[in-house]
């Protein structure tokens, strides 16, 4: 027996986190197994309890449906996932089960040159109002960003905002609004910074358009996609053609997983080899 770590979620199939993983337990010659498993919503108590007397696992990654629902079965959170209110990293720790959110961290790692700067003024436009949005809005509230938090439901938008940052001025509006074209005079932006994120599936292989036009963005404005298949999407390619720097859905998929993997393993994953594994990724 080996030890091991894995991703679980239903469906499953189609995670690329077994891919990162074993990438970097051959490159660092570690003697583990990083698998994908499917477990259904009814199944979750019982899966972490066959998990939690196994001496050889190290702990799971976390992904749809289950980020919010696994909170009840873990024996304690780290304050962040705590705060979030999402689970996206289970370690087993001692004979406990710990509960980490790594999606935050590593929705931040390719902002870090942006971050480390000074700015008058941050704002965020997010679209999509899910699961991977709670992350998202709270690692952008703790960097002082003002957010505009766009979903089909504006109510649940609002509830949100006032859940993960109750303090902030923050404000939340229809996902259309961003559709259609506008002729806004944004002001002089320089010393800002300005985000345009999708938060959201849509845009994903097998998921409608994410419909935004880019007469919203501000001049300089970043756009940032979390979508991963595919990792070139429309809603990159339009920023791209308006002129904007582009961030897409593998860097924060290679962050957040880089973060799991030094808890799992003990030991930091090699990313001076972040272009090869991303190049395994993409064919």
């Amino acid at each position: 027996m080996i030890a091991y770590a894995e991703v679980i979620g239903d469906p499953i199939a189609q995670s690329k986190s077994p891919a990162i993983h074993g990438f970097w337990l051959r490159q660092l010659g570690i003697e583990a197994d990083y698998r994908a498993t499917r477990v259904e919503a009814d199944g979750l108590g019982d899966f972490l309890a066959r998990r939690r007397v196994d001496p050889e696992w190290r702990g799971c990654n976390v992904t749809m449906p289950h980020k919010q629902a696994i909170v009840a079965h873990l024996d304690r959170l780290d304050p962040l996932a705590e705060m979030i209110g999402a689970v996206n990293t289970v370690v087993a720790e001692n004979g406990a089960l710990v509960g980490y959110n790594t999606d935050a961290g590593g929705f931040l790692e390719p902002l870090a040159r942006e971050l480390a700067e000074t700015h008058y003024f941050r704002m965020a436009r997010v679209l999509g109002t899910g699961g991977a949005a709670r992350a998202i809005i709270a690692a952008l509230a703790r960097e002082k960003f003002v957010i505009v938090l766009a979903g089909r439901d504006t109510g649940k938008a609002q509830a949100l905002l006032d859940e993960l940052d109750p303090a902030g001025e923050h404000h939340a509006v229809d996902l259309a609004h961003f559709a259609g074209p506008t002729d806004f005079a944004f002001d002089d932006r320089e010393g800002c910074l300005d985000l345009i994120v999708n938060a959201s599936p849509l845009g994903m292989r097998g998921q409608p358009p994410l419909a935004f036009d880019w007469s919203h963005a501000p001049p300089g404005a970043m756009a940032y996609d979390i979508v991963t298949d595919p990792v070139g999407t429309a809603f990159l390619a339009g920023a791209r053609a308006a002129g904007h720097h582009t961030i897409d859905g593998l860097a924060m998929l290679i962050g957040q997983a880089a973060l799991a993997f030094e808890k799992f393993f003990g030991v930091a994953p090699p990313r001076h080899l972040d272009a090869e594994l991303r190049a395994i990724l993409t064919t």
